[in-house]
């Protein structure tokens, strides 16, 4: 089981219904519960909604549906197709109504003024076409230096479009004459009343007041180009697609945060609507339609720093592990420390601390006390924060600090510089204990993995390993035998992640390879586990819990 937890509250969402349909999906629309999905066959199915049951087959097209929008009283349906075509339906009947001929290369987006009076198509002809309802005729042609991924009448004004070209994001007249300003993004949806937007660009997703144009939250989803974005019904929640998984964010706290995470189609989403408050619709290249339960809006109380929340999120650059009271910790750049469920993957709390650009940190649960130890200004930093006050600073090496770590009893703080490991006292701040090094070529921090009681570990580039037990005060005793019950799972630091597209996990003992990821992540930086957990940072702002409790059982 993998949980990838990222910058809030995320858990993995539940998927009710499954429907195959045979076939590419590109284009999906829903109106009161009735859903509409463009096929690469150039057929039209309608869907119940709530059963999931096909109602009808609309043909017509002679070419891959691209694109599908319901006129906003559900009467009519607007398809555009590869055959280069813009379609007017009866929804009633199944009939067509109209067909709007004009453009010379494949229609990629449809939109329908909420008068059903014209219908404005975007092309890969570069043009954006307004075409009369009545009589057919196109009103005018709007030409851009692009296709024309995303075109909609504005929601606010009926005399305005909206368009997306070559991920720019554009607005005209209904003469032809852009509006500006222009905006990064590729793809753009409005909130059900229309005060706000949020405008997908590249890995961010934005929600911003429509008058103001003020950001009211970003979130930023890791390796993936976010492609599509909708609001819910009420307009508590924001919903994007990145690649074949689907987040949503609860944007009415005062920390916006995500709070679900959709995973289980195998290829990219191409479509995702909400059909109510809580659940969702989204099609896939799979040549599937999954239907989304969220389970729960909200979770637990969170303590969080006053003031405004944040909208670009800080490196995480500390983790750590503790099972046996269920919970993974994480410490950010901002000195935000946030507790993890590693059964759920919901943020338990969130807590302020002076640790600020800081690298070098630690975090555990201590007798119920979350204590955190950084090192800053040659000094190493001991500080409660339950109780929000400094409990030692102790000064500390200045010639090549590498790493710090609490010992697995909690009684000590390590810490590794390039001539010694150091071992302070937790409750009296003194020097208990220290360890002079001869070390010879390249060598990596403490060793995260073994940290029982009063022992600690470095750990070579050859992955041959080195410890010392500081349990008798002023006497380290040197171990030999690194033997443990549990294997050392950790990720193999192989420059062929690159190439390959996705890092791997690996017991370093034996060199086994036991775990590989499906997606692509960046490159893990400090990493813990106890054999059959495994908490990891990211490059890419992520917290990764992997379970490995199906095939390492206590």
């Amino acid at each position: 089981m993998l949980r990838v937890v990222k910058g809030g509250e995320a858990k993995w969402g539940t998927c009710s219904r499954t429907v195959s349909l045979g076939s590419l999906t590109r284009a999906l629309s829903y109106w009161n519960n009735t859903i509409a999905v463009g096929s690469e066959s150039g057929k039209i199915i309608i869907l119940d909604a709530i059963t999931g049951r096909k109602m009808a087959i609309l043909s017509g097209h002679l070419g891959e549906i691209n694109c599908l929008t319901f006129s906003s009283d559900g009467k009519l349906l607007v398809s555009g197709s590869d055959d280069k075509t813009v379609k007017l339906w009866d929804v009633q009947t199944g009939g067509i109504v109209k067909t709007f001929h004009g453009h010379t290369k494949f229609v990629w987006s449809v939109s329908i003024s909420a008068d059903c009076t014209m219908i404005a198509s975007g092309s890969d002809d570069n043009t954006i076409c307004l075409w009369d309802i009545q009589t057919q005729e196109c009103l005018h042609i709007i030409k851009q230096q692009g296709y024309i991924d995303s075109v909609t009448f504005s929601p606010t004004d009926p005399q305005y479009i909206i368009s997306i070209s070559y991920n720019k994001v554009w607005q005209w007249d209904l003469n032809g004459h852009q509006i500006p300003p222009t905006y990064n993004g590729s793809y753009i949806a409005f909130s059900p009343v229309h005060t706000q937007f949020s405008l997908c660009n590249e890995e961010v997703v934005t929600v911003q007041n429509f008058d103001s144009r003020a950001i009211v939250a970003e979130f930023h989803v890791a390796n993936n180009n976010t492609r599509y974005c909708c609001f819910s019904p009420d307009g508590r929640l924001v919903a994007a697609a990145a690649g074949s998984i689907a987040y949503v964010w609860d944007i009415t706290n005062p920390d916006p945060h995500p709070i679900e995470t959709f995973v289980g189609h195998t290829d990219d989403i191409t479509a995702l609507v909400f059909s109510s408050p809580s659940s969702i619709i989204s099609a896939s290249e799979d040549h599937s339609i999954k239907f989304w339960k969220i389970g729960a809006l909200s979770t637990g109380p969170v303590t969080t720093d006053p003031g405004p929340a944040p909208f670009t999120l800080p490196s995480i650059c500390s983790v750590s592990l503790q099972a046996s009271a269920g919970i993974a910790i994480s410490c950010d750049g901002k000195g935000t420390v946030k507790t993890w469920d590693i059964s759920t993957g919901l943020c338990k709390g969130s807590f302020q601390t002076p640790a600020k650009d800081c690298y070098e940190i630690d975090v555990q649960l201590i007798d119920g006390q979350l204590i955190i130890v950084w090192h800053k200004n040659d000094k190493i930093h001991i500080w409660d924060i339950n109780k929000g006050e400094f409990l030692h600073t102790v000064a500390a090496p200045t010639s090549g600090f590498r790493d710090l770590m609490i010992s697995g009893d909690g009684t000590k703080v390590f810490c590794l510089a390039r001539e010694s490991i150091q071992a302070w006292s937790m409750h009296t701040g003194e020097l208990v204990g220290e360890v002079e090094l001869e070390l010879e070529g390249s060598w990596w921090s403490l060793d995260p993995l073994q940290t029982y009681d009063s022992r600690i570990w470095i750990r070579y580039e050859d992955s041959s390993i080195q410890g010392w037990d500081f349990g008798i005060s002023g006497s380290p005793i040197q171990l030999f035998d690194v033997s443990t019950k549990r294997p050392l799972l950790d990720f193999s630091y192989n420059p062929a992640w690159r190439s390959l597209g996705s890092p791997w996990i690996q017991n370093t003992v034996t060199g086994e390879e036991v775990f590989r990821f499906s997606g692509r992540y960046e490159s893990p930086g400090k990493v813990r586990g106890d054999g059959q957990y495994l908490v990891a940072s990211s490059r890419s702002r992520e917290v990764l819990i992997v379970d490995f409790h199906h095939m390492y059982p206590q």
